[in-house]
């Protein structure tokens, strides 16, 4: 039957075949442009709940997106996902798991330097290929001694030298086996070290170093020297996490964790810096609501006279002005976002900040042309959001209240008044956080220049999030949300995502509060949500 038109005419129907050249010739790409879609004489200030990406062409496989992208000049990640340095986020525990899973933490300042100092240890301890500073030991130090070390630290796996430290002949090993039946806590480690050793000499490659640990079915492997000396060490439980964990985030020849940790612009973070790199610190990120300040720019500029191989993240910025002054101090990379995040009031106390989609892309092009990696920090509640986030320039995306209720996160679960799981989570800028630290000034009253202020005025708020299980789930969610993603929008990589923006391949439409509402759960009388099993 032939097609007709409102006049009952018949209208020539076109060979199927000819579609897409049809669709070529006569009718205008579908959708917007990025320059189109962020024309804020047209649409206001955007951010990620106000427009869509168009779907594009599926080719291939969701398995096949690779989301590697850099967090700083010298720094990549396999998965553009960081932890925000909020004291109810990232701990050592949270930038553990953040970097083994592909992304990297950042351990909050509210705290002492010597306690932000020992979270980072921590963290460059966890895992490593050659452990160049193992605990060792002397034959006259006791059973009770080992497990001290066990409490503290979480293994039993000593080597025992002469003198009882490293580069002295080894002369045994202690393990949890030799140890754990045995009542006496005063005795030596003579008595009951094992001195039947299995080691490797010195020099050897990681992966031959590997290879006899498995054959030897021991838990360490001692790396010794022509004379004996202990020099390094090998852990089994490393090698298994190296199994687990293949896209964790590692320095290339320690094949330590990645770790990051924030300080902020006085002068007695510099001390604190000084104590962070000691502990093998990354990267930095300066902690401040508005960087493009004086404070800022300096302690920039003395980071990277000081501690060349320490790369530096600058911000908060929103606007290409406080962009440049922080590129043209040295930043190693940007953080975006000002008052967008879950716990942050900035912009309604303030007045003052900007939408975030609007800022990531005008900030992100911009730094770009420099060589300048940009984060993404405020506003992601989804896997959307961070599609998002990236689609408009950014090289990673920084989580605080999406991570908040994960295990992993500082803090002790309760119940709220509907029954519910909960944990804490508080914004940096609220009146708890800057009353948390019970001698001096702290991290959020320095974050917002208030250290001397008779009143406090409050830029976040305190409340609680939902239990979001262990982020050894969760994550691998998001990552695995993040490449069904890019399959709809037909590209494989978040270069490849950037790259359809810039040209104008990949389109976008803005949504409307009616559009919102259809793109969300409506007509339901009841429906269970959940994100991933």
């Amino acid at each position: 039957m032939p097609a007709v038109n409102g006049n009952d005419t018949p209208v020539n129907v076109l060979d199927f075949k000819s579609a897409i050249d049809v669709m070529k010739k006569e009718y205008p790409r579908d959708g917007l442009d990025v320059r189109s879609l962020l024309n804020s004489e047209k649409h206001g200030g955007l951010t990620y709940n106000d427009f869509l990406i168009l779907p594009g062409y599926i080719g291939f496989p969701a398995s096949d997106v690779t989301l590697d992208s850099n967090i700083t000049k010298r720094h990549s990640l396999k998965l553009p996902l960081v932890s925000s340095p909020m004291d109810t986020v990232t701990e050592d525990q949270m930038a553990i798991f953040m970097a083994l899973l592909g992304g990297v933490g950042f351990i909050h300042h509210n705290c002492t330097a010597e306690d932000q100092a020992e979270m980072v240890k921590k963290v460059k301890k966890y895992e490593n290929g050659f452990i160049l500073d193992p605990v060792v030991m002397s034959p006259k130090n006791t059973v009770g001694d080992v497990w001290e070390v066990k409490e503290k630290q979480g293994f039993a796996g000593i080597p025992v030298t002469e003198d009882g430290h490293l580069q002295s002949k080894l002369v045994g090993m202690v393990t949890m086996r030799d140890i754990q039946f045995h009542k006496n806590n005063s005795t030596p480690l003579s008595e009951v070290m094992t001195t039947d050793l299995v080691t490797a000499p010195e020099g050897i490659t990681l992966a031959e170093a590997n290879a006899i640990l498995r054959s030897s079915k021991k838990g360490k492997l001692p790396i010794v020297d022509e004379s004996g000396n202990l020099t390094a060490l090998l852990s089994r439980s490393d090698l298994m996490k190296n199994l687990h964990f293949p896209l964790a985030s590692k320095r290339p020849h320690s094949k330590q964790l990645l770790c990051g940790a924030a300080i902020g612009t006085r002068e007695d973070d510099k001390a604190r810096l000084r104590l962070l790199v000691d502990a093998g610190l990354d990267i930095v990120i300066l902690d401040s609501s508005q960087g493009n300040s004086i404070y800022q720019i300096g302690m920039v500029k003395w980071i990277k006279g000081e501690f060349p191989d320490i790369d530096v993240i600058a911000g908060n910025v929103v606007t290409r002005e406080q962009a440049a002054s922080l590129i043209a101090a040295g930043a190693d990379a940007l953080r975006i976002g000002m008052g967008s995040g879950s716990a942050c009031i900035t912009q309604e106390v303030m007045a003052v900040g900007r939408p975030q989609a609007a800022a990531v892309f005008s900030i992100c092009e911009f730094a770009s042309r420099f060589g300048v990696p940009c984060m993404a920090d405020g506003g992601i509640q989804n896997v959307g959001h961070i599609v998002k986030a990236l689609a408009l320039g950014a090289s990673t995306v920084m989580m605080g209240g999406l991570l908040a209720g994960t295990t992993e996160s500082p803090g002790k679960y309760f119940l709220s008044a509907e029954g519910k799981l909960v944990k804490a989570y508080r914004g940096m800028g609220s009146i708890d956080a800057m009353e948390s630290m019970k001698t001096g000034d702290n991290a959020a009253t320095g974050r917002y220049f208030s250290e001397g202020d008779k009143v406090r005025v409050a830029q976040g708020v305190s409340g609680s999030v939902l239990d979001r299980g262990s982020v050894t789930k969760f994550v691998p969610y998001l990552q695995a949300g993040l490449q069904h993603s890019f399959q709809d929008i037909g590209v494989r990589s978040v270069a490849e995502l950037q790259q359809g923006v810039a040209e104008g391949s990949v389109r976008f439409e803005v949504r409307t509060v009616s559009a919102q509402a259809e793109g969300n759960v409506h007509g339901l009388h009841e429906f269970n949500k959940r994100l991933y099993s």
